[in-house]
């Protein structure tokens, strides 16, 4: 489907520590059955150019945006936001660009919900792999408000997850073989 009806965003770089958790609650997922008009996408730092892309308001209706954010919380705490909370220049990519503005271009036509995770640690300029441990378990909550925005059953999928994320497997829900 070139426009779907859903689109939800991973933005974020993997080599900042928990810069990360945007492509990796796209990672996980990629494991979930969703509807058909539902696309998932690790937009990776490149999200507010690619994202709009994906997006025309005569046919799709949420964009859901999931991002790191530094509200104040503790580490991993996971926050919805609407366009209109988010002050200006408090939301912009890696180049500056403030991406609140096309945001609010867009927010009449396109339903839009900002998830973001409070940071233990950016490492920008430096380089680290790896999530930490209060973001890494933040996941499968934020998977979880994320079915619960676009009104998919997440009781199953989510035990499921959390199960597979535990034994260090890919398995589907209910199979025993490993992918």
């Amino acid at each position: 489907m070139l426009y779907p009806d859903i689109v939800i965003a991973g933005c974020g770089n993997p080599l900042f520590a928990d810069d990360g958790f945007g492509p990796a609650v796209i990672d996980a997922m990629q494991t979930l059955s969703l509807p058909d008009n539902v696309a998932i996408v690790d937009a990776g730092l490149g999200g507010p150019h690619f994202i709009f892309t994906l997006l025309d308001p005569e046919v799709t209706k949420k964009l859901i945006i999931v991002d790191l954010a530094d509200f104040g919380a503790e580490p991993g705490t996971i926050r919805t936001f609407r366009v209109e909370d988010l002050p200006p220049g408090a939301y912009r990519d890696a180049h500056s660009w403030d991406l609140a503005e096309p945001l609010q271009r867009i927010k009449d036509q396109i339903a839009v919900t900002i998830i973001g995770c409070q940071p233990a640690k950016v490492t920008f300029p430096e380089f680290e792999l790896g999530l930490s441990e209060e973001v890494q378990n933040a996941i499968p909550n934020t998977i979880r408000v994320i079915l619960e925005t676009i009104g998919v059953d997440y009781g199953t999928t989510i035990k499921c997850l959390q199960e597979e994320r535990q034994r260090g497997t890919a398995q589907s829900c209910g199979s025993t073989e490993t992918r």
